[in-house]
């Protein structure tokens, strides 16, 4: 289990996560979400060890990211939202780097490199440098490399971000199967639609601090809520844009 107590990040000039707590349990996709600015991708460099937090603590099972980070970030696989690549490296060598980085078995590595390539559709451009890929293809060598090591938690920015509608439900399928495994996602996003098809259950934030944290048929019965979407807007206080798009149609036609 992944367990997040009391995560807090100050900054000069603003605190950007202030005493954020949750867990992530095995078999469970946690959907992490909020508005811009609310603090949701300073908790992910958090959790992937990539921030230190000013205050609380941060555990996987019986790894605490303060006592021992190697073995804590061993088990973790982490996709960001921006597909930042050695980009002068084919998608072969990329993934046997970080093969290689993680300790794996030269067979196991070869194996495991060679069938991710062909299941996420890049088998035919293996010999292309990635600066020839599209951003889409990019983030399917993410996806690969975050699962290459088999990790305990796979922590999401973002995953389908330039993903066509084919690795989109291939990814959707290969998430719920991980998490049958005893496995853990955390999934932060601001596609609400798939995080209503896929996780479990969400935490919300808004300017720093947890708002609302519930399974997702929970919150939308506890509202009276249609879909997650209303269920976002009203914790998270998002003002109604339709006389804005309103006055925006105006100006464009009058």
């Amino acid at each position: 289990m992944l367990e997040a107590r009391g995560l807090t990040k100050r900054f000069p000039a603003k605190t950007a996560v202030d005493r954020v707590s949750f867990t992530v349990r095995p078999g469970e996709i946690l959907g992490y979400l909020g508005p811009n600015g609310s603090g949701k991708s300073t908790t992910i460099n958090m959790v992937v060890g990539l921030l230190e937090p000013t205050s609380g603590s941060l555990s996987l099972f019986d790894c605490s990211l303060g006592q021992t980070p190697e073995d804590y970030k061993r088990r973790i696989g982490y996709v960001p939202e921006e597909p930042h690549l050695y980009t002068h490296l084919t998608a072969h060598e990329y993934l046997t780097l970080v093969g290689r980085l993680r300790s794996l078995p030269k067979p196991t590595l070869d194996a495991r490199v060679g069938e991710l390539l062909r299941l996420f559709g890049l088998w035919d451009s293996r010999y292309q440098a990635m600066s020839a890929f599209s951003k889409g293809m990019r983030q399917r060598v993410l996806l690969s490399a975050a699962l290459l090591h088999d990790p305990d938690l796979l922590v999401l920015d973002e995953p389908f971000s330039g993903l066509d509608v084919n690795a989109s439900l291939l990814f959707r399928a290969l998430l719920k199967l991980f998490v049958q495994q005893g496995r853990m996602v955390l999934f932060s996003s601001h596609r609400l639609d798939v995080v209503e098809q896929i996780c479990s259950r969400v935490v919300i934030l808004r300017a720093g601090a947890v708002v609302a944290e519930d399974r997702v048929s929970q919150l939308r019965a506890s509202l009276a809520s249609a879909s997650l979407e209303e269920v976002f807007a009203h914790v998270t206080q998002q003002e109604d844009f339709t006389p804005v798009a309103k006055a925006i149609l105006q100006t464009i036609r009058s």
